[in-house]
């Protein structure tokens, strides 16, 4: 009985449990598929999972399948024969089909999905999104215009009615070294300016002035390069998806700075009597020009109430800094009238100002 006792024990101990389900070796789906349209060409980049829905490692290469969509269209198997290792960057370029690069600009939608063994997915990928359509013409006739607030540059205008494209200016600075220059000799200020960016993108979406731009944030004394291209537009799923067209050629502009500064406002004189401490004198005052390079202001007088009298600069060699000067070279009883000039640190000088006209009284 103890033999066979124990046999029924050791018996019982091996019994296996429950079965398990089947492994199907579903690859994990792809979370990061992007598309790039570049002319006729769109390229999907992705990255290869490393573990399948049952967290098991992926040994082999892994079958794909992509996917495209037109619209709300139904999905289209893009022909490829397709395979990737576990956690490989993978990559694939497609040359649109003839009817998707032409026409208007209109939603395309590319997604992967990972195959088993069995040919079985888990689900596609997320959805990449591209233009198909016509990419936009190259843009024609860039040119520029330097002014003091900037460099002003044109093109020839889309046809009216274009409102699903834009136009976006590649600017490159030229003069790096200039940019390294000036940034060292303004360490010393409180508010030194940041360095600025060898290259930008500027976008213009500007219905009242087609063909026309104000770029702003150029820095005068430095070399710049710019290009141009039409972009075109289109909200998918909340956010702007584009299609650009070729760039322009280049033109370069050159900053250097020869406008003068603003003309002062707002000259005012108040004249005081002479007394047993002083002699007369005509205190000036005047609106400060608020432009970062000014150096300061220039003071110029004549005498008499017409204007035949020459002026005359009655201020020192040096700018003056701030906006108010003393004369006390004045005579009781005569009418002097004034003027002011804004100075920058180059030595350009603005007009004069309108006059102010003050009498010294007598004693």
């Amino acid at each position: 009985m103890l033999a066979v006792s124990t046999a029924a024990y050791v018996t019982g101990c091996g019994t296996p449990g429950a079965p398990l389900p089947p492994s199907l070796k579903l690859p994990d789906p792809v979370t990061n598929l992007a598309a790039v349209r570049t002319g006729n060409q769109v390229l999907l980049t992705w990255t290869m999972p490393k573990k399948n829905t049952d967290k098991m490692l992926i040994k082999g290469n892994i079958p794909v399948r992509v996917c495209r969509k037109e619209g709300s269209g139904a999905c289209e198997t893009v022909p490829a024969n397709l395979s990737f290792p576990p956690a490989a960057k993978a990559t694939f370029t497609e040359m649109l089909p003839a009817k998707l690069a032409s026409g208007a600009p209109r939603p395309l939608s590319y997604s992967v999905e990972l195959l088993s063994p069995h040919g079985r997915s888990a689900g596609p990928s997320n959805a990449a999104h591209v233009l198909a359509g016509e990419a936009p013409a190259a843009v024609a006739g860039l040119s520029s215009k330097l002014r003091k607030e900037g460099v002003v540059l044109s093109w020839t205008a889309a046809e009216s009615g274009d409102r699903t494209t834009v136009i976006r200016l590649h600017r490159k600075l030229l003069t790096p070294q200039a940019n390294s220059a000036a940034s060292s000799k303004s360490q010393q200020r409180l508010l030194a300016p940041s360095k600025e960016p060898l290259e930008q993108t500027l976008l213009v979406d500007s219905p009242t002035q087609p063909g026309r731009a104000l770029d702003s944030s150029i820095r005068f004394g430095q070399t710049y390069e710019y290009r141009a291209q039409r972009v075109a537009r289109v909200v998918v799923d909340g956010e702007p998806v584009e299609l650009a067209g070729p760039l322009s050629d280049p033109i370069r502009v050159e900053a250097i700075d020869t406008f003068p500064p603003a003309v002062p406002t707002g000259l005012a004189a108040v004249a005081t009597a002479a007394d047993s401490a002083t002699g007369p004198s005509i205190d000036l005052s005047w609106l400060p020009v608020s432009e970062a390079d000014l150096a300061g202001y220039a003071v110029y007088r004549r005498e008499g109430d017409t204007s035949d009298s020459p002026w005359q600069r009655i201020s020192p060699a040096q700018p003056v800094v701030g906006p108010a000067f003393h004369d006390a070279q004045v005579q009781p009883g005569h009418t002097y009238r004034y003027a002011v000039t804004a100075i920058d640190q180059l030595g350009h000088e603005s007009t004069r100002s309108a006059e102010a006209e003050e009498t010294v009284p007598n004693p």
